[in-house]
C-alpha cells in the first residue's frame, strides 16, 4: 500500500496562488500597487515526495489543534472559517503564532516547490493578455507546467479554484500554450494532464502550497525575506517571468543555489 501511495505522489501536483490579478479600478484607472492590490501575481505548485495520506492527515490534525486551542478562540479569522464550513491554513489570514506552527511543519515535509511570478505590467496585460485577467492567469500557468509534459503517464494538477481563471476552458487554453511552448524546443507532449479544481477546505494539501506562495509574495511585495529563507531549501525554482532586464541568459530564474534576495522586491 505504501508503494502505491508513493507512486500517486509522483503524478499529483498541488497548485495555489498569492496576490491578485486586478489591474484596473473604476474608470479603467491603473490601481496596481494601491492598498489591497498587489504588484504581482504568483502561481506555484508543490511536489510531495512522501505518502499523500500521511501529509493530509497531519495537516488536518494541525487544523484541529488550532481549532481546539483556547488561545485562538477569539481570533476572528479562525472563527469565521469555522462558521463557514471549517478552518484551514491560509497564510494571509493566519495570526503569527499559527503561521509559525504550520511553517515548522512544512519544514519537516519531503517536498519541493516551484513558482512563476507575474509582474503586473500594464503594457503586457493590455497587449499580450488582451486586458483579461483569465488570460494573464493562463499565461502564468502555461509557463509553470510547460516542462512537465514529456515524461508520459498522467499528471493530475490539483488546483485551487479561482473564478473564471480556473474554468475548464481557460485551464485547457493554458495547457495548449504550454504544449506550444514545449514544441518550440522540439519536444512532444507525452503526458496526459488532468485538472482537478479544488478548495482549501476539501483538500488540505493546498494549504502547503498557499504558504509557499505567500512566502515568495512577501519578498516581492515587501522585501521580507525571512519566510522565503526559512523554506528556500525546499524551493527548487522561482521564475520572475516578466523581468525583462534579467531575462537574457535566464537571469530571471532563481534556484536553491541562486536564491532570491531583498533586491528582488518590486519597487
Amino acid at each position: 500500500m505504501a508503494a502505491k501511495e508513493e507512486n500517486i505522489s509522483t503524478i499529483h501536483r498541488y497548485l495555489d496562488e498569492a496576490g491578485d490579478t486586478t489591474f484596473f479600478g473604476k474608470g479603467k484607472a491603473n490601481i496596481i500597487g494601491q492598498d489591497g492590490v498587489s504588484k504581482c501575481f504568483i502561481l506555484g505548485l508543490v511536489k510531495f515526495k512522501e505518502p499523500l495520506k500521511d501529509i493530509r492527515k497531519k495537516v488536518l490534525d494541525l487544523q484541529h489543534t488550532v481549532c481546539r486551542d483556547p488561545y485562538f478562540h477569539e481570533v476572528p479569522s479562525i472563527q469565521k472559517k469555522i462558521k463557514k464550513g471549517g478552518y484551514y491554513f491560509q497564510a494571509t489570514d493566519d495570526v503569527p503564532e499559527v503561521r509559525k506552527l504550520f511553517y515548522d511543519y512544512i519544514k519537516t515535509i519531503n517536498c519541493s516547490f516551484e513558482a512563476v511570478v507575474g509582474r503586473k505590467i500594464m503594457g503586457i496585460y493590455t497587449l499580450k493578455h488582451n486586458g483579461r485577467e483569465s488570460e494573464f492567469y493562463a499565461d502564468l500557468l502555461s509557463h509553470l507546467i510547460k516542462n512537465k509534459l514529456n515524461k508520459g503517464g498522467k499528471l493530475i494538477l490539483d488546483i485551487a479554484g479561482r473564478g473564471n481563471s480556473t474554468k475548464n476552458h481557460n485551464l485547457q487554453a493554458a495547457l495548449q500554450k504550454a504544449i506550444a511552448r514545449n514544441s518550440k524546443k522540439g519536444k512532444s507532449a507525452t503526458t496526459k494532464v488532468v485538472f482537478n479544481v479544488q478548495n482549501h477546505q476539501t483538500e488540505p494539501l493546498l494549504n502547503v502550497s498557499d504558504y509557499f506562495c505567500w512566502s515568495i509574495q512577501r519578498l516581492f511585495e515587501r522585501g521580507e525575506t525571512r519566510y522565503y529563507n526559512f523554506l528556500k531549501d525546499q524551493i527548487s525554482l522561482v521564475v520572475d517571468l516578466y523581468d525583462s532586464a534579467n531575462y537574457r541568459n535566464s537571469g530571471n530564474y532563481y534556484t536553491v543555489k541562486k536564491p532570491l534576495t531583498k533586491a528582488n522586491m518590486l519597487k
